[in-house]
């Protein structure tokens, strides 16, 4: 299994910490955040890209994934106009142009909250509208939509495995797959290793962290209530050899390097 640092906690920091840290703390690849001031992605399109490149080769550090804030403000293609939903779809597809740049595989989408005023109906026309217009993109380019699914108080969208299974039957492509925030089912009662026989092949990302049981917060690794250790040992015994992304966020945002450090011991002491 390789280990991931992921660079949103680091955006009180110069970007380069992040790759530095990766490298002297021995992650294996960076997860980039694509908000500003890091790697917002029209301002890699101004040039940006190079900084990213520079220290990709700088630290021996690859890009595996890219992550850009497309949930919340100011964008969320599953609420608003359609004027609204067209300038987010624009900007998710110049993140996939840039995440492919700097040698990603993948860029994570995953749904902002659809408002309360909707049937079920209406949000899952505009998903699949949303998802099949972006995977068409991310064929022509040579890319992969990496879907994530959140929790109820982030979205009302995709939420479990079941809503994977079902946006994937709708948009087959072997360039929209799937992953696993493994605080997402345990907040909500569903099981984190369903995900792995209902998705199958598909299932081709994680991010691991620990949870306090109540809500969304990512709680670092082995310390919070999770049955974290057995849950590594677990993905050991099914075998597991793809990515994993420790995903501190903003919670550990004033020391981003002791945090980060202090994760991948964890972790690595749990997988022994």
């Amino acid at each position: 299994m390789l280990i991931g640092l992921f660079t949103s906690g680091y955006q009180r920091n110069p970007l380069e910490h992040a790759f530095e840290d990766a490298k002297r703390f021995g992650y294996d690849y960076v997860e980039l955040w694509g908000g500003r001031p890091s790697a917002f992605a029209p301002d890699l399109k101004d040039g940006g890209i190079d900084d990213i490149l520079r220290l990709i080769d700088r630290y021996e550090m690859p890009v595996i994934g890219y992550s850009p804030e497309a949930n919340n403000y100011p964008y969320n293609y599953m609420i608003g106009s359609e004027s609204q939903r067209r300038d987010a779809v624009d900007y998710l597809k110049l993140c996939f142009d840039m995440a492919k740049a700097m040698g990603a595989e993948w860029t994570l989408v995953s749904t902002g909250h659809a408002g309360y005023y909707v049937t079920y109906e209406e949000i899952w026309d505009r998903l699949v509208r949303t998802i099949r217009e972006l995977t068409e993109h991310a064929e022509r380019i040579g890319h992969k939509v990496l879907m994530e699914t959140t929790t109820p108080w982030e979205t009302n969208v995709l939420k479990s495995a079941n809503d994977l299974v079902q946006l994937f039957e709708r948009i087959p492509s072997d360039h929209l797959v799937g992953m696993l925030d493994i605080v997402a089912p345990f907040v909500q009662d569903e099981s984190i290793f369903a995900y792995f026989d209902k998705l199958g092949p598909k299932m081709q990302h994680l991010h691991i962290v620990d949870s306090n049981g109540a809500d969304e917060t990512h709680v670092m690794p082995g310390e919070g209530i999770m049955p974290f250790k057995q849950a590594m040992e677990e993905l050991e015994y099914m075998g597991y050899d793809g990515t994993a992304t420790i995903e501190l966020v903003t919670a550990y945002i004033r020391e981003p390097r002791l945090y980060a450090k202090r994760a991948i011991d964890n972790v690595r002491v749990m997988l022994g």
